[in-house]
């Protein structure tokens, strides 16, 4: 493993800073009510850019083990994320005429949200998944789920176990790897000769664009272009041949890739989106500057409203308790005071808090008890998903919050 001076794809020295948000907890952190007098962990959130090959990127302050071993995130959760799951699965069926005589691997495959929609179809699946209270979620549904962290040795053990797969993927997981030439090893490791590997991941061109900084946490080592991904996994052999972009988590990219030697041309839309990054900045150094103005915007235009509304006696509560709130959160050094409590649809994180901030988490029915002024939404990046479930707050004129990527109030009559 590179050490903190050390770009992690190609182990030059790193010295510039892309952003600098100072310290926060394990976004995923959650604490219990016998915690809160306890100390906690804070880590720098220190974003460097590789003057080399322009990866952006935080340290591993933290070892991935530590933070993914077991964990508080289940995919399911979230509506719309399955139903995007499942529009992915329907599509790779189509177009690449998997059978029964196909496997379709995951890696980081959480509990089982997009295989199952595989798996209905009649086709062999394999999930890849670290966390192993997470993974018996995943096999309680029926899916073959293997706990282990990806690498290039733990790549073709999985292989020889299970077969190489026709479709490896890997949704919201490249970003997430220390290692990131180990993971990509063990994605081609994984993958047939012929086969395809997609990898979805936010854009960091859109991070810059939106102000999307309380993406940057502990779990995202690597923030990604089109550009750096592509070397990622060139250096084991993968090519990208094609990619999408998506709205998920504000804007991310959907790469395909495939062993170098059955790769072929890289499509239009390869093309098209390495334009778009070169005519933003995003492959040269210089590009990256200017980020910290914006971040300090979404800061005092937040804190600005919190204050006004504690002034005039309005009440705010959170909807959501997401990593990206947490970075959010701890940055404004928002406490309780300002933000009464927040809500969230996972029991594993209900009645426990948030941590750094111990904002209390709550079922979601307490908003329609306590009917808030104000409703911060965290999880802004399903807007749409959220503001229907929220419609009913307009019942009593509560008003949603929605601080990134500008700060707006959205009322609900």
């Amino acid at each position: 493993m590179p050490t903190f001076n050390e770009c992690r794809l190609c182990g030059a020295p790193i010295t510039r800073t892309f952003v600098d948000i100072g310290m926060s907890p394990l976004c995923e952190s959650y604490v219990r009510q016998d915690q809160l007098d306890g100390a906690e962990a804070f880590y720098p959130l220190h974003v460097r850019l590789c003057e080399k090959c322009l990866l952006v990127q935080l340290p591993a302050y933290v070892p991935g083990e530590d933070i993914f071993s077991d964990y508080a995130y289940f995919s399911s959760y979230s509506d719309s994320w399955v139903a995007h799951a499942k529009r992915y699965a329907t599509s790779m069926i189509e177009g690449l005429q998997l059978t029964s005589d196909s496997l379709v691997t995951e890696v980081a495959s959480n509990d089982g949200y997009l295989l199952q929609h595989f798996q209905a179809a009649g086709i062999p699946v394999l999930g890849v998944e670290p966390a192993a209270n997470v993974a018996e979620t995943a096999r309680a549904r029926g899916i073959t789920t293997e706990v282990q962290f990806l690498g290039a040795e733990t790549g073709r053990e999985i292989a020889q176990r299970h077969g190489r797969a026709d479709l490896v993927a890997g949704n919201n997981v490249f970003a997430h790897v220390p290692d990131i030439r180990g993971f990509a090893a063990g994605l081609r490791a994984l993958v047939k000769d012929e086969g395809t590997v997609t990898l979805e991941f936010p854009h960091l061109l859109r991070l810059i664009e939106r102000r999307q900084y309380d993406t940057i946490y502990h779990e995202h080592f690597s923030y990604l272009s089109l550009l750096t991904s592509s070397r990622a996994l060139e250096t084991a052999g993968l090519r990208v041949t094609d990619v999408e972009e998506l709205e998920t988590h504000g804007g991310s990219l959907r790469v395909y890739a495939r062993p170098a030697e059955s790769a072929g041309e890289p499509s239009a839309r390869v093309k098209a989106v390495l334009a778009a990054e070169e005519a933003a900045g995003l492959h040269t150094v210089e590009g990256h500057e200017g980020f910290a103005p914006a971040v300090l915007k979404i800061k005092s235009d937040l804190l600005e409203f919190l204050l006004r509304a504690a002034r005039e006696g309005k009440t705010v509560a959170g909807y959501g308790a997401p990593g990206k709130g947490n970075t959010l959160l701890n940055h404004c050094g928002i406490r309780s005071d300002l933000l009464s409590y927040t809500v969230d649809r996972s029991p594993v994180k209900q009645g426990k808090f948030l941590p750094g901030t111990h904002i209390p988490i709550y079922a979601p029915e307490r908003l329609a008890e306590t009917r808030p002024d104000y409703i911060l939404v965290l999880p802004w990046n399903l807007r749409e998903e959220i503001s229907q479930q929220l419609s009913y707050v307009g019942s009593w004129g509560g008003k949603l919050v929605f601080p990134i990527p500008e700060f707006e109030i959205v009322s609900m009559g």
